[in-house]
């Protein structure tokens, strides 16, 4: 059986022995201030020493609750067993050759697995980078290729990425974008199915939502010069924003009778993260091009665009590709890691913590008007926080000061959204239930604190 908490010399519960963060991570703190560039952040600058499981250590001894997974990579845990036997066999034969120069079988096994989880029975075949917004840019690449078009079209509070062209496709400025233009061209945003703040309700949004962008398509772009479509089927950066039923199955009819490529953008909301293998799958969609990244690999980076086999080859030999991109090392824990999804049904796994999430979430929003909306899938969730819940006007001061209040008390939870108000809880996979239920004790405390 695979180990759950990545050795079982890292106990599973919380524990807080010094201020968050303590004086050992102050001092790595001061030391990192001196050579690490100011815009690179941390939502809590702890140094972790060990994590595994549902708990994260850092060096003054603290062990605290991980609702966070890396941003969703860690789904598996941070050294799940069979991730890093794998990752450890390999890097004893060799770290590197470069597959564009001579190949080996851990780059294919990787590829196959892509062809058989995702989703449609059609031909598939895949091409492994290094990083999510290495996967959105080249899918672009390939529809581009396919379709001899050049468009792109994407959507309101949409996350893709910190590269020029993914920035490109980001809807929110700060701090993704602001100050680092001009970006690509040829990117179109349409409005999105955001069920809680749509005008006319959220039983009216999916349909209307796609109506509208739609119409946007065709009469600002033309579905005729459209390459791509790229949407997460799970908004993530955006606010866990889960389109309303039908907004998806009909974008990607329209990028179907127009010849456009679907692009299913599931770095976030893959492996087993919802509940599903990948979450396109809710609504039966089944793209022409998937990205995945994040829980991929157990903690190593290796990305992926996997898709219909003619259109993945539309580009040229030697058009895709990277130095790193399919490492050796990534992919043999990429085969740990879906080893361990399989092995522990983490499927199920995840559906379970929507369970007990959702059940305790939806007591508390009972008790504490701030909190607008519970939304999500799997281990996938959110909530949105208002000031007033018929305004609906955004609460980031009180999202800050809820994660500010966990961090305290030794739970990592993190925030997001286009207005900063969204509480977004990721833990992961193989988290033990007790320290679910006590991670949600600290935030029903918080809560109470405001």
């Amino acid at each position: 059986m695979t180990e759950l908490t990545g050795g079982p010399s890292l106990p599973q519960e919380r524990r807080v022995v010094t201020a968050i963060p303590g004086p050992k991570s102050l001092e790595l703190q001061a030391r990192r201030t001196a050579v690490v560039a100011a815009g690179v952040g941390s939502t809590l600058p702890v140094f972790t020493t060990r994590a595994g499981g549902g708990v994260i250590e850092d060096v003054d001894g603290n062990s605290l609750i991980d609702f966070g997974s890396g941003i969703a990579v860690t789904s598996v845990g941070n050294s799940a067993e069979a991730v890093v036997r794998r990752a450890t066999a390999q890097l004893a034969d060799f770290t590197h050759t470069c597959f564009m120069v001579t190949p080996y079988e851990g780059y294919v096994a990787v590829c196959e697995q892509l062809a058989e989880l995702t989703p449609g029975d059609h031909a598939k075949k895949s091409a492994l980078f290094n990083s999510g917004a290495e996967a959105v840019e080249n899918a672009v690449k390939i529809a581009r290729a396919h379709t001899k078009r050049q468009a792109v079209v994407v959507f309101d509070h949409g996350y893709h990425g910190r590269t020029n062209l993914t920035m490109a496709l980001t809807a929110k400025n700060m701090p993704y974008k602001h100050g680092f233009g001009p970006f690509a061209p040829e990117v179109y945003r349409v409005p999105v199915a955001y069920g809680y703040r749509w005008p006319t309700g959220p039983e009216n949004c999916g349909p209307e939502a796609a109506a509208q962008a739609i119409d946007q398509i065709t009469k600002q772009v033309g579905a005729d010069n459209v390459a791509a479509i790229v949407i997460e089927p799970v908004l993530g950066e955006g606010g866990f924003i889960e389109p309303a039923k039908g907004f998806l199955p009909r974008i990607a009819q329209f990028a179907k009778d127009n010849g456009i490529v679907f692009v299913a953008d599931e770095i976030q909301s893959g492996f087993c993260r919802t509940g599903q293998w990948f979450a396109c799958e809710d609504e039966g969609v089944v793209p022409d091009l998937i990205t995945t990244a994040k829980g991929i690999a157990g903690g190593l980076p290796l990305a992926a665009v996997t898709g219909r086999a003619e259109i993945m080859d539309a580009a040229h030999p030697g058009g895709l590709g990277g130095t790193y991109g399919g490492n050796p090392v990534a992919c043999a824990a990429a085969l740990g890691a879906i080893e361990t999804m399989r092995e522990l049904d983490l499927n199920a796994k995840a559906k379970r913590i929507e369970e007990v999430m959702k059940g305790r979430l939806t007591a508390m929003q009972e008790k504490f008007p701030v909190i607008g909306d519970i939304r999500g899938r799997g281990a996938m969730i959110a909530i949105e926080l208002v000031k007033d819940p018929a305004t609906k006007e955004p609460d980031a001061a009180s999202a800050a000061a809820l994660a500010k209040a966990c961090h305290a008390e030794g739970l990592l939870v993190l925030t997001c959204g286009t207005y900063g108000n969204v509480l977004r809880f990721l833990p992961p996979l193989v988290i033990g239930e007790d320290l679910l239920n006590e991670g949600l004790d600290i935030i029903e405390a918080a809560f109470a604190g405001l």
